[in-house]
C-alpha cells in the first residue's frame, strides 16, 4: 500500500521524545552571499542528529508484542543512538550493528542508551546484513536507517517544521544525503505542500550514491565510500528514498572534505556549534550553490543535520578549513641555495600571514620551499606565483594535491649529506602577523640556513627550527650573534631526533 506521507507527516505524534528545534539564522555566513541563509539545528536534538525522528516514529508504529522482542539496527552512529533512545523510552531491548570504523563518541553514546552494540562489516551496506541475520535468528524487528516508509515520515516532521515556523518564501531547502531518509522525508512533504521550492541534496566526494544513481536513473551500488563524512558514507540509496527523490528533488551537489571543513568552521563562527562532518554537508552545499548561481537576496535553509564528532578530528577540521575557504595557499617554490635567499623570498610574500614554511638543504645551487600563505581568495594565489615568476623563482601551486596536504607537508626533510657544520637550534618568538618576517630579518644573511621549519599553531607563541652552517673558526661570533638576537632559544644539534632522521647520516 502506498504511503499517504503527507496526511503521515501531518499526524505523526513524536514530541514527547524528540525536540521541535530551532530555526536560526546565520548573520555572516548570509553577508557575505548576500542572501538569507537559516539552518534547522537538529544537532539540539538530545542524540545531537535528526534520527530520533524516524527511530522513534517507526517503532511507535510497532505491536507492543513486537517491542517486547526487541529491535535492532544498524548504523554509522546516529540511527543508532536515535534506536536506542526510542527502546529506552518504549522498554524495548536495542541490539545495534556499527561498522567498525565508528567513532568512539557514537559507540559509547549508543551503550549509554542501554543497547547492545555489536561491531561489525567496514561499510554500513555489510552491517545492515549482519543485522539482518540476526533479525532472522532472533525472530527481532529491524530498523532501517533510512530504506522504511516510517522512517521516512518521522524524518519528514523537519520539513512540516520548517513550514510552520517559516512564514516568509523559501528559495531552496539544502539537504545533507547518505541513504536518503531525510532528503526524501523532506522533499514528500515540502513538495506536497509547495511544490516552488527547491529541493537540493548535498553528498560528500567518493560517497555520491544518490548523484549518480539520479544520473543513471536507477539505483547506483558504489564500490566504496569515502569515510569522512561517516555518517553519510552508504555505498546504495534505498529503493524508497531513490523513487522519492527521483520525483522531488531538484538537485545534487557534491563537495570535497575541504568544503566541508570549511562549513564546519562557517557553523562554529555562527554559532558557537560545532558540527561532524555530514551534519555540515548541507552548509557546504548552500556555499558551493551561492558560488555558481547568481541567487540574491533569497531565503536559503539547510539541515544541521547532526554534531557528533569526535574530538580527535578537530585537528584535521582547522587545518583543511582554511583551504577549503580558499583562505589558505600551499605552494612550493624554488629559490637559489644562498645566503639572504630566505629573506629576499619573504619580502615577496609581503605582509601575508605565512602558516607554514618547511626546508631542509639539499642542492648546493637550489632550495625548495614548501609554504602555506593566508591569502583572501584563489585569485591571490596566482598572482603570488606570477610574482614570484617576475623575480625568477619557479613556484608550483599545490593547494587541490591532497598528496601534498596529507603527506608532502609533514615528510619535508631528511638527512643532509651536504649540509656541513650544521647547528640546529629551536627559536620562539610572539606569533603576530610578520613575526616571521622580523625573525629573518634580525637573522640576516651571515650564516647559510641548512633546514628551517615553521608552522603557525594558532597559538600565541611562534615556533622555529633552524639549521645554520657554522664553520668552527665562526663558532664565538655566532654564539655572540645568537645572543643578540633577544629570543629563546634551544640548542637541538644533539637531540637524538636530529641525528636519527635530519642529521647528516
Amino acid at each position: 500500500m502506498k504511503k499517504d506521507y503527507l496526511k503521515c507527516i501531518n499526524e505523526a505524534n513524536i514530541y514527547d521524545v524528540v525536540k521541535r528545534t530551532s530555526l536560526d539564522f546565520q548573520p555572516l555566513l548570509s553577508k557575505r552571499f548576500n542572501n538569507k541563509i537559516y539552518l534547522k539545528r537538529e544537532d539540539q536534538q538530545a542524540v545531537f542528529s535528526f534520527k530520533i525522528r524516524g527511530a522513534f516514529y517507526k517503532m511507535l508504529q510497532m505491536t507492543s508484542e513486537a517491542l517486547k522482542k526487541g529491535v535492532i539496527a544498524a548504523s554509522a552512529g546516529n540511527h543508532a543512538q536515535g534506536v536506542a533512545m526510542a527502546a529506552k523510552k518504549l522498554n524495548s531491548p536495542a541490539t545495534i550493528v556499527m561498522p567498525t570504523t565508528t567513532p568512539e563518541i557514537k559507540t559509547n553514546a549508543v551503550k549509554q542508551h542501554g543497547a547492545t552494540v555489536i561491531l561489525e562489516g567496514k561499510t554500513l551496506t555489510e552491517s545492515i546484513l549482519f543485522a539482518r541475520q540476526i533479525e532472522e535468528e532472533k525472530g527481532l524487528t529491524f530498523i532501517h536507517p533510512f530504506d522504511d516508509p516510517d522512517v521516512i515520515v518521522g524524518q519528514g516532521t523537519i520539513g512540516k517544521e520548517i513550514l510552520e515556523d517559516f512564514k516568509e518564501p523559501i528559495y531552496a531547502v539544502f539537504c545533507c544525503v547518505g541513504g536518503g531518509g531525510l532528503i526524501s522525508g523532506i522533499a514528500a512533504y515540502i513538495k506536497a505542500v509547495n511544490p516552488t521550492i527547491k529541493i537540493i541534496g548535498v553528498e560528500a566526494k567518493d560517497s555520491e550514491a544518490m548523484t549518480s544513481s539520479l544520473k543513471a536513473k536507477k539505483r547506483v551500488c558504489l564500490e566504496r565510500v569515502g569515510l569522512f563524512a561517516e555518517g553519510a558514507a552508504v555505498r546504495q540509496v534505498g529503493v524508497n528514498n531513490f523513487a522519492i527523490a527521483q520525483k522531488y528533488v531538484d538537485e545534487m551537489i557534491v563537495v570535497d572534505n575541504d568544503e566541508i571543513c570549511a562549513a564546519i568552521k562557517d557553523f562554529y563562527i555562527d554559532t558557537r556549534t560545532i558540527l561532524e562532518p555530514a551534519g555540515a554537508l548541507a552548509t557546504a552545499g548552500i556555499k558551493a550553490y551561492l558560488k555558481n548561481n547568481p541567487v540574491q537576496s533569497q531565503n536559503i535553509i539547510g539541515i544541521a543535520s547532526g554534531a557528533n564528532i569526535n574530538f580527535d578530528r578537530l585537528g584535521f577540521v582547522a587545518e583543511r578549513a582554511e583551504i577549503g575557504e580558499e583562505r589558505e595557499a600551499i605552494i612550493s617554490v624554488t629559490i637559489p641555495e644562498k645566503p639572504g635567499a630566505f629573506k629576499a623570498f619573504c619580502n615577496l610574500i609581503g605582509t601575508r600571514n605565512i602558516t607554514e614554511f618547511n626546508y631542509r638543504y639539499a642542492d648546493p645551487k637550489q632550495a625548495q620551499i614548501f609554504v602555506g600563505v593566508t591569502i583572501a581568495n584563489a585569485d591571490e594565489t596566482q598572482d603570488l606565483i606570477k610574482k614570484f615568476s617576475q623575480n625568477g623563482l619557479s613556484a608550483i601551486d599545490l593547494t587541490k594535491n591532497e598528496m601534498a596536504k596529507l603527506h608532502l607537508r609533514y615528510l619535508v626533510g631528511g638527512h643532509a649529506p651536504n649540509a656541513k657544520d650544521e647547528e640546529v637550534y629551536r627559536f620562539e618568538f610572539p606569533e603576530r602577523p610578520g613575526a616571521l618576517l622580523n625573525f629573518l630579518e634580525h637573522v640576516g644573511a651571515n650564516w647559510n640556513i641548512s633546514l628551517f621549519h615553521y608552522r603557525n599553531h594558532a597559538a600565541d607563541i611562534g615556533r622555529v627550527l633552524v639549521g645554520f652552517q657554522v664553520p668552527k673558526k665562526d663558532k664565538e661570533t655566532f654564539n655572540n650573534f645568537l645572543d643578540q638576537l633577544k629570543y629563546p632559544y634551544f640548542v637541538e644539534t644533539d637531540n637524538p631526533g636530529y641525528k636519527l632522521f635530519l642529521g647528516k647520516n
